[in-house]
């Protein structure tokens, strides 16, 4: 199997070489290592061409989204990878997940488990971000539960579905796992095959107050393409409540108007 590793970073000249010298600690090898530097200010691109191993793409500052999508298009693999700048993969990550394929070839999509070290220390992952299969399209509907860097899936999949949603700065992740879930079954290995660091300060996830802004878009979205899943609609009741709820005890007005007005569409569409 011949595989990319997409990598994209901003302002992480503290992280990558970390980031990179996992992939190339791989027992496995990938065929292809892309860095997609968005627009950093920083040194990263100078570490990054450190390592021969690596091909180096740099883009104007447009985000997450549009870094990955670009090392995809750039990828000349069958099969794609994704590490994010601060993470790290353990060496037999891609070993693992080879094999995985080799022995389920009709599965076009895994992910696997994952360890969390904040400020230093390993913690236990939330309940809620415990990796198991049961019900996976209905837990993603609540939150990301699909870290980026443990998913490896076929190239074609961007073809059918299309790339990560530009136009979100945070929960791109969380709105392209959905539109797979929607037609594709996700293979899961239950084994920590990476290390996701927390507790910097430049974290996309810290960076943002309120990410079911951003997560009712993505639902919109995807309820626009399946009109008839209930399911989307319950989830965009209980978001946009909490968000009006949280609009109105902070004095909001315009905001919780609209919270409001989007609530009693689909509370509408919900009882008729």
């Amino acid at each position: 199997m011949e595989i990319a590793v997409i990598v994209p970073v901003y302002n992480r000249v503290h992280t990558i070489a970390r980031a990179i010298e996992s992939i190339l600690a791989q027992h496995y090898s990938a065929r292809e290592i892309i860095v997609v530097d968005d627009g950093s200010s920083d040194a990263t691109s100078e570490v990054v061409k450190c390592y021969p191993e690596v091909t180096l793409l740099r883009q104007k500052n447009m985000g997450v989204s549009a870094a990955r999508n670009n090392g995809v298009m750039m990828a000349s693999s069958e099969w794609i990878t994704f590490l994010d700048s601060d993470d790290i993969w353990h060496p037999q990550k891609l070993e693992r997940q080879v094999a995985f394929h080799r022995q389920h070839p009709h599965l076009r999509i895994s992910y696997t488990d994952e360890q969390w070290i904040r400020n230093d220390v390993i913690v236990n992952l939330p309940k809620k971000f415990v990796k198991r299969q049961e019900n996976l399209y209905e837990r993603s509907l609540e939150h990301c539960v699909i870290a980026p860097s443990s998913v490896m899936l076929h190239k074609q999949l961007f073809d059918d579905i299309g790339g990560f949603d530009e136009s979100l700065v945070v929960c791109e992740d969380y709105d392209l796992w959905l539109r797979l879930l929607k037609e594709y079954e996700f293979g899961l290995l239950h084994e920590p095959l990476l290390t996701k660091y927390g507790g910097h300060d430049d974290q996309l996830s810290t960076c943002f107050w309120g990410m079911d802004r951003f997560r009712v878009r993505a639902l919109e979205h995807l309820h626009v393409n399946y009109p008839n899943d209930w399911k989307i609609v319950e989830t965009l009741i209980r978001k946009y409540t909490l968000l009006l709820c949280g609009a109105q005890k902070h004095r909001r007005n315009k905001e919780a108007y609209h919270y409001g007005q989007r609530l009693e569409h689909f509370q509408a569409s919900f009882f008729s």
